[in-house]
């Protein structure tokens, strides 16, 4: 089936094998979101490998990710981070008594920590090594990084504006972690009319990790049946680089 959105454009459209069918995306109207895939949650010494909380499934899919990354640059692309940071005085962290500044404050948010490379970083705070990409997924130069301080990538962000000043109106998500800070970007994203197509592998969740049925396989349930599309880094290089099922239109 075809985005009924997709219109002329430079790009060409694609066809990526999903769940619950196939999607159609326009290549110059799609982006590529990294939600959080930063050392805080995803590298040995971060909040949660503090908090000693199982990261492996995060770490599992950087590889994929990076695949993704690469064929998205050489397709144009354009690859949007999102990175969870609080300002150094955590003043947008919320209330003590707030959900949000409950949860961070038990997992040590703002606490100075020697990093891994030897210089000492913040959990959770903006601009040092704590908030950093993981290094097999680097920004480059012309990639776009937004910072966010609740799950969903959405809030209070200039994420949408800058979307839709790029015309992006298909996104391909990444990230952790699955049904926290993925689901919550997913979710706002589909009350913006973004079609989403996450990619199974390239996103880790460690709630529900232990369990027969997981949390990461509960929410690509729920995403695929009401929120948008499922598929994996496989089904994404296929259709990136494939044959267009159909030329654009030539504008001119």
């Amino acid at each position: 089936m075809t985005d009924p959105r997709i219109q002329d454009s430079d790009g060409r459209v694609v066809r990526i094998e999903a769940r619950p069918e196939p999607i159609a995306i326009d290549t110059a109207k799609t982006a590529v979101l990294v939600v959080d895939m930063q050392n805080d949650f995803g590298a040995k010494g971060g909040m949660f490998d503090r908090a000693g909380i199982d990261i492996s499934m995060i770490q599992q899919a950087v590889g994929p990710t990076a695949r993704v990354l690469a064929a998205a640059r050489h397709t144009g692309l354009k690859i949007v981070y999102l990175k969870m940071g609080f300002r150094p005085d955590l003043s947008d962290l919320g209330p003590a008594d707030s959900p949000n500044g409950m949860r961070h404050r038990r997992l040590g948010v703002g606490e100075t920590v020697r990093g891994p490379n030897g210089t000492n970083g913040r959990i959770l705070v903006r601009d040092t090594w704590n908030t950093d990409i993981l290094p097999e997924l680097a920004p480059q130069a012309d990639d776009i990084i937004i910072y966010k301080h609740r799950f969903s990538g959405f809030y209070q962000t200039d994420l949408d504006a800058i979307l839709t000043h790029l015309g992006v109106t298909s996104l391909i998500v990444t990230g952790c972690t699955t049904s926290i800070c993925v689901e919550s970007t997913v979710r706002d994203a589909m009350f913006r009319d973004y079609t989403c197509v996450l990619l199974d592998d390239c996103m880790g969740e460690p709630i529900g990790h232990e369990f027969p049925r997981s949390n990461h396989e509960a929410s690509l349930l729920t995403m695929q049946t009401l929120f948008g599309w499922v598929s994996n880094a496989d089904g994404c290089l296929t259709a990136l680089q494939g044959p267009p099922i159909a030329a654009m239109p030539d504008p001119r």
